[in-house]
């Protein structure tokens, strides 16, 4: 009998979160659950993108203004009135002051969001990076996210650790992006835009957030069944948060006799050939690294809170809070799965 999944997230919430609404949304994991805003930038990048948005809002927003108050005045002043002759009024054809007006404004209009875009454009992709910057590594898959910190020899996924960034202190986070199977979107509103991560084709950006928190965002770009539910998780840590959560990350899986089974069990399955675990024979790399499972608040790329009933929800059949997932259904006994769970449970 299936157990009742709890605190997973319901597909409309998840859509919400897709198309940036501002509306809150329940609790998910640690806190209540507000739906990302690019209203709220957080970072250098996103306030750049925030400033020009404005910018492009009041040149349109004249225009509707402008256009709207003369068709408005038109209709009020030149409508139809009892005793009207009624002929056709006088036919004026060309004018060279309104054909000029008509021609030259639009492309002064356009000729000004194209300098101001591109202006915006390099100047967050042209941005120099730091000796302090800290380097990650991005690789989407079909459906969760991989982040590597090359220098630190961490591996971790869906949920991203980065260092506050200050005026004082400015630790600036360069994103290497990379796709290991079709194209994904790594989009965090509150901390840039949205950039591709295409096959055979590395791309990047950098954030500077400047705020501690918990930022999250959304895969933008359609990559298959489970697309809506390949969420991530940023989280923006004090320095003291920053280097205790590396400190964790840098230490092997625990390694608890109490529950040898089920390591027994998860190294004798077919577990260990899709995930790794620090300092154990687990050297699988084609889905998530286990080794500090339970140091994440959500499983299943943000799909379901990180709970002993939802991982063995998960493990007994991930098709419970992701219809379409990679993961297969193990087969495992009740037994070898409370097993595999209580091994799980001791990974911080």
């Amino acid at each position: 009998m299936q157990r009742r999944r709890s605190s997973c997230l319901t597909r409309s919430q998840v859509f919400c979160l897709a198309l940036g609404c501002v509306r809150a949304m329940p609790s998910v994991a640690q806190g209540t659950l507000t739906t990302p805003s690019i209203l709220a930038p957080a970072s250098t990048p996103a306030k750049e993108i925030y400033g020009l948005s404005l910018f492009v809002l009041l040149i349109t927003g004249t225009i509707f203004v402008v256009v709207g108050g003369l068709l408005g005045l038109v209709i009020i002043r030149f409508h139809a009135r009892k005793g009207d002759a009624e002929h056709e009024p006088a036919q004026v054809y060309g004018s060279t002051q309104v054909e000029l007006a008509w021609t030259v404004i639009p492309v002064l209009i356009v000729v000004v969001l194209f300098l101001t875009t591109a202006r915006i454009i390099f100047a967050i992709q042209g941005a120099p990076e730091p000796k302090s910057a800290l380097d990650v590594t991005v690789v989407g898959h079909q459906f969760w996210w991989e982040f590597r910190y090359p220098k630190l020899g961490i591996v971790t996924a869906n949920e991203l650790h980065v260092p506050v960034s200050t005026s004082s202190n400015p630790e600036p986070t360069y994103l290497k992006l990379l796709s290991a199977d079709v194209n994904h979107s790594f989009w965090v509103p509150q901390l840039g835009g949205k950039t591709d991560l295409i096959p055979n084709h590395p791309n990047q950006l950098w954030i500077d957030p400047q705020e501690a928190g918990l930022y999250r965002g959304q895969c933008a770009q359609f990559c298959g069944v489970e697309h809506a539910l390949m969420l991530i998780r940023v989280y923006v840590d004090t320095p003291q948060q920053f280097a205790a959560w590396v400190k964790n990350e840098q230490q092997p899986g625990a390694q608890d006799p109490a529950v040898a089974a089920g390591r027994r069990v998860f190294e004798t399955e077919a577990c260990m050939n899709c995930h790794t675990i620090a300092g154990t024979a687990a050297k699988g790399t084609f889905d998530p690294d286990l080794t500090h499972l339970m140091s994440r608040a959500t499983i299943a790329a943000g799909a379901a809170v990180n709970t002993p009933e939802n991982l063995h929800d998960w493990i007994k059949d991930p098709n419970t809070f992701k219809p379409g997932a990679l993961m297969p259904a193990m087969q495992l006994s009740n037994q070898q799965t409370d097993e595999v769970v209580a091994y799980l449970l001791t990974l911080h």
